[in-house]
């Protein structure tokens, strides 16, 4: 691609990355109240959140395999189409089952992370737009759009008891889903004349991944640990968790979510800083542990100020792993294996993540007690730990001493 053109993509991946998240902070707390409204308790809660996660890994999984063939641009366009159509499926259907199945093949993302087909595709072409020295800032400016966009998201939902009153009784929650897909017509618009940057310069792989499987590999192995234990503590299942704790109305949960949201778009840059001096690696780890441990401590809250407050502490420390994972593993393979190696360490997370909702949906259906934080909080731990051990030696290329990287 030429030069020019470079940062006119970039902007328009940011700008998309915002208008998803927006919505997706909004839809994983429209989702518990949508299907309450409908009828459904916590256990069809957590069965839709986890059809949800499946549909995404086996999409994402399809596309790292040919994604080293698949032109970038064309194929964010059809994602786009597919999050209008899945907006439109919400809206219009009621029936359980049909609405399991539209959450399986859609792009509806009950957590505060992006699981979407989305994820593999934009996080090739900005490694393949940003060098390695601005790799984990850019990244960073990626993750920070995000939580912005997923704040304002989860704020919104406060409008809801407006859209009560401004629609035909018992359709509000059909209004907002349509928003969504509305959201994703837009997206299409965005990226429908992106160029289609080739994933990679040079002649193509037959396979996907090379050298660095053995690599990927063991990152995916712990990545899906880590988000089998976010899986309990999803945005859609925590929001149901303080619904039934404390009794909270949408507009004070959405109004929780913003804040966290909000600190966690601060620690972006912090970890920039952070990683610069004290490498990927230990920024993921020694950020990650404490805000698992304040996860754990929010589930013994006795009261909702102090569940509240443990919660923020952890939202300014849990997700500075965010670009500096991301930045990680798009710098220790080769540039035709950054597809493979997007797709391939998402889809394990989303498959482990998708089998935890259903879980701590029957937990919460026995009781009110935070049990789906005190596993997830248990789980990063352990991930944290391993990650450390098995990685701390592996260094990206910007942490190499001259003689390793001239060797």
């Amino acid at each position: 691609m030429p030069g020019g053109k470079m940062p006119g993509v970039l902007a328009r991946i940011l700008v998309g990355r915002g208008m998803r998240s927006f919505a997706d902070g909004f839809v994983a707390l429209l989702l518990p109240i949508h299907l309450s409204r409908l009828g459904y308790g916590p256990a069809e809660v957590g069965l839709v959140a986890t059809a949800t996660l499946l549909g995404s890994a086996a999409l994402t999984l399809g596309l790292g395999f040919a994604g080293h063939r698949v032109p970038l641009g064309r194929a964010l366009a059809g994602a786009a189409l597919l999050m209008a159509a899945t907006g439109a499926g919400f809206a219009g259907i009621e029936a359980f089952w049909p609405l399991l199945l539209v959450a399986f093949v859609g792009t509806i993302n009950p957590s505060s992370g992006d699981v979407s087909v989305f994820l593999p595709l934009e996080h090739t072409l900005i490694a393949h737009l940003a060098d390695d020295a601005e790799r984990t800032a850019v990244f960073a400016r990626y993750s920070l759009i995000g939580s912005v966009g997923s704040a304002l998201g989860a704020l919104s939902i406060g409008t809801l008891h407006w859209f009560d009153r401004a629609v035909p009784e018992g359709t509000a929650t059909q209004v907002l889903f349509a928003l969504y897909g509305a959201l994703g017509l837009a997206t299409l618009l965005l990226y429908a004349g992106m160029p289609d940057v080739a994933p990679a310069a040079g002649p193509r792989r037959r396979a996907s991944l090379g050298p660095s499987r053995r690599r990927v590999w063991g990152l995916a192995a712990l990545f899906s640990v880590d988000s089998f234990g976010g899986g309990f503590v999803v945005n859609s299942l925590l929001a149901l968790w303080l619904f039934q704790r404390f009794g909270l109305s949408a507009a004070t949960t959405g109004t929780i979510f913003f804040l966290t949201g909000l600190c966690s778009a601060v620690s972006y840059l912090v970890a920039v800083r952070l990683a610069r001096r004290i490498g990927l690696v230990n920024t993921m780890v020694f950020t990650h542990l404490p805000a698992n441990v304040l996860l754990i401590l929010a589930a013994f809250a006795p009261t909702l100020p102090v569940a509240v407050v443990f919660l923020v502490l952890r939202s300014l420390l849990s997700q500075m792993d965010v670009p500096a994972r991301t930045s990680y593993v798009m710098a220790i393979v080769e540039p035709a294996e950054r597809p493979a190696a997007a797709s391939l360490t998402a889809v394990p997370r989303s498959l482990a993540s998708a089998l935890s909702p259903a879980l701590a949906g029957a937990m919460l259906g026995a009781g009110t007690f935070g049990w789906p934080l005190v596993c997830a909080g248990a789980l990063k731990i352990a991930y944290d730990l391993t990650l450390l051990a098995c990685f701390r030696a592996v260094k990206p290329p910007e942490e190499r001493t001259p003689p390793e990287a001239s060797g």
